[in-house]
């Protein structure tokens, strides 16, 4: 006969992330995301949804932390792998749009990830850096790795960003693009 286990509850907040988003029009990324590490912006809710914390931002790079936790598992016991794409999503993202100037936004294009060893609530604290790899007026890549704390590799990442005018406006097609029919208003 099975015992049913004990539900398991948490709770969290959050803040309204418009000022963050608003700063983006008068803030490079690199100062926004100094404002979200600093506290004078809010953390975007998703990084507080799955307990993200931002540890360094500088050109080019960040580092963000988790601490895995019971509710990051999957049905196998081990930290889902959407929780590390988010870790990883948000590393590499962040580096990209610590390189943009204000008035500028980006969005993930395609995130591709290697999951190389799982992680359990035993692993401890593990870290994801990320960096941009190339940053251009309309795409951009970075890549990332997340280790644990003694830095053992236990997944890697790269991604390709679309960089965009932040008030919504379609970025301009280049010459090749309009005699082709080709590329962002295309």
């Amino acid at each position: 006969m099975s015992t049913q286990p004990t539900p398991q509850h948490r709770a969290y907040t959050w803040q309204d992330p418009r000022p963050t988003a608003e700063a983006i029009g008068q803030m490079g990324g690199l100062e926004v995301l100094r404002g979200i590490g600093e506290g004078t912006l809010p953390t975007p809710p998703a990084m507080g949804t799955l307990a993200i914390e931002p540890l360094e931002v500088e050109p080019g790079r960040t580092v963000f932390e988790l601490t895995p936790a019971g509710w990051h598992y999957n049905a196998l016991g081990t930290v889902h792998g959407g929780v590390l794409a988010a870790l990883a999503d948000n590393a590499l993202g962040a580096s990209v749009f610590t390189r943009l100037p204000a008035g500028t936004g980006y969005t993930t294009q395609g995130l591709n990830i290697a999951f190389l060893r799982p992680v359990t609530v035993d692993t401890g604290r593990i870290r994801c850096e990320g960096t941009a790899v190339h940053v251009g007026r309309r795409t951009a890549y970075a890549t990332a790795t997340v280790t644990d704390l003694a830095g053992r590799l236990l997944a890697h990442a790269t991604t390709t960003c679309l960089i965009f005018p932040a008030d919504g406006r379609q970025p301009a097609r280049s010459s090749h693009h309009a005699a082709h029919g080709t590329g962002p208003t295309a």
